[in-house]
């Protein structure tokens, strides 16, 4: 610790750090993250840390895409898969990502864990459902 300490003996050394450590960041990642959508700067991180036939575990996505940018991930995972032999294990609730061509979708419940086809899966008939209906959906609220 004291080593560190040492490092940063005055203000003028942590401020260099510090934009040297910034440059770096911008330098991999492209412009500032935060200068940027929380979805635009998930795009960004996530293609900059991709490699070819590289094994990608990914928690709910969604959570930082709008649906268009959902559409966008859909596409670039589409290309990782295609042309860059990549393996994508995505948890999500995502009726957009679960409709990945070819997926093969795992679902976990009080059963245990089974494969299930796109249109029976409960987070899709519900969309759908609401959808063809909001008004019934909302009325009680």
């Amino acid at each position: 610790m004291e080593a560190l300490a040492d490092r940063f003996k005055d203000d003028a050394t942590v401020r260099g750090y510090m934009l040297r450590q910034k440059a770096a960041m911008d330098n991999r990642y492209g412009e500032d993250l935060h200068a940027i959508s929380h979805g635009e700067s998930f795009l960004q991180f996530f293609q900059a840390r991709f490699l070819p036939k590289g094994l990608y575990l990914i928690d709910e996505p969604e959570a930082a895409l709008s649906p268009q940018r959902q559409l966008a991930f859909l596409s670039l995972m589409k290309r990782m898969v295609e042309e860059e032999s990549a393996q994508l294990i995505i948890a999500t609730h995502s009726p957009l990502l679960l409709a990945f061509p070819g997926a093969r979708i795992m679902q976990f419940d009080g059963t245990g864990i089974h494969e299930t086809p796109y249109k029976d899966l409960e987070h899709v008939t519900l969309v759908r459902s609401f959808l063809a209906n909001p008004d019934r959906f909302l009325r009680d609220l």
